[in-house]
């Protein structure tokens, strides 16, 4: 079987369907789901070690002598100050703060990074960015369809990588990066993520894929390694309170409103898209995230309303939600307005009809625990 018409295509395609995985498209993409049980492959991530192919996630390089300072024109972080060989999360905003996507920026050299963004996203950040930085003495050369990338996750990933990609890259500290070989093949490495556990992610040439995703998969196998798809990674990074772009982040939202106000880097000497907006955002915001459990029988789904008991006006709306497999519980995040939503107030949400009980927890719902046998972190 085929991709299906207009759809872009992984290069581990082929070995995809050899594993007998079921298939959906995801953002122009048709990718693997799961390759039998979700559910097993969530366990496998948070027990052992997953191997998810996320050649579908955007790449866009961008190199030059002011490199550094466009991004930092071009994001809410601070690429500036960013160390060579180390990474760090992101956002691009419209200028009324609005977020356009989140981001992974990776600096390679004093004036080469390279910028990570999601699929729906590709296009339109990777146009944004040679927007922004056409003031500055950079180029911005997305490499979506040149390079894959691989998400190697779990307490057991650092030693699975470690046996074939040495002690170097396997014990890079977290938001490091650095490039090396896995196996004979050249990758770029870094201690990166989407699950809420320990692991990695290895970008390598498109034609590359097939032999650095087999080596790990043999050399994983002793610890029972799975391929894992698209389904686990979305209840792994639920559980973990991670935000999905189109869910938790949206043009109608800005940084604070999701949480994720920390990495709006206001001090730093440079300005920047959305300043302005985002230093009215950060003094007062309407809106935040917060964290449900279910207390009643039913599960959250994106777009259900919540209220306060008994209110007739909405609190808020959920953003994602799932059956946990780690708690037994379904989950959710929701964003929610005003105050008086603390953790441990009752809340309903609204499920074809009927209010259902629940309750507003602390996020993550999930935190790894970390370990001592050579864990950095």
């Amino acid at each position: 079987m085929s991709a299906q018409a207009g759809l872009r295509e992984s290069p581990l395609a082929a070995r995809h369907r050899d594993t007998g995985a079921r298939f959906t498209e995801f953002a122009g993409w048709e990718l693997p789901v799961h390759y039998g049980s979700q559910i097993a492959e969530h366990h496998a991530v948070r027990e052992r070690a997953g191997l998810f192919d996320i050649s579908h996630m955007g790449q866009t390089w961008v190199t030059g002598r002011r490199a550094a300072e466009g991004l930092g024109y071009a994001l809410v972080s601070d690429p500036e100050s960013l160390a060579v060989g180390r990474a760090e999360y992101s956002m691009i905003c419209v200028p009324d703060g609005g977020v356009i996507d989140d981001l992974i920026v990776y600096r390679l050299g004093e004036e080469r990074f390279l910028v990570v963004a999601n699929a729906s996203n590709d296009r339109v950040v990777a146009s944004e960015l040679k927007a922004r930085l056409e003031q500055f003495d950079s180029s911005v050369s997305p490499a979506t369809m040149e390079t894959a990338m691989l998400a190697l996750q779990g307490p057991d990933a650092q030693g699975i990588l470690a046996d074939v990609a040495g002690e170097f890259l396997g014990g890079l500290p977290p938001f490091a990066a650095a490039e090396g070989k896995v196996g004979a093949t050249p990758a770029l490495v870094a201690r990166t993520g989407y699950t809420g556990e320990d692991g990695f992610e290895i970008l390598m040439d498109w034609d590359d894929a097939g032999a650095i995703w087999d080596l790990l998969l043999e050399a994983g196998a002793s610890r029972r390694l799975v391929p894992a798809g698209l389904g686990a990674r979305d209840t792994l990074r639920l559980e973990a309170g991670l935000p999905l772009y189109g869910n938790e982040l949206d043009l109608e939202t800005n940084p604070f409103e999701a949480g994720l106000g920390r990495f709006v880097k206001l001090g730093k000497p440079s300005p920047f898209v959305g300043r302005d907006a985002l230093e009215k955002a950060a003094a007062h915001s309407d809106r935040r995230q917060i964290g449900l459990k279910m207390r009643g029988r039913g599960i959250a789904r994106h777009g259900y309303p919540v209220y306060r008991p008994g209110a007739a006006e909405a609190l808020g709306t959920v953003t994602s939600g799932a059956p946990s497999p780690t708690l037994g519980v379904p989950i959710a995040l929701a964003s929610a307005r005003g105050g008086g939503a603390s953790k441990g107030s009752p809340v309903e949400v609204e499920i074809r009809g009927r209010r259902i009980e629940a309750e507003i927890v602390r996020l993550p719902f999930y935190r790894r625990q970390r370990r001592v046998d050579g864990d950095s972190r």
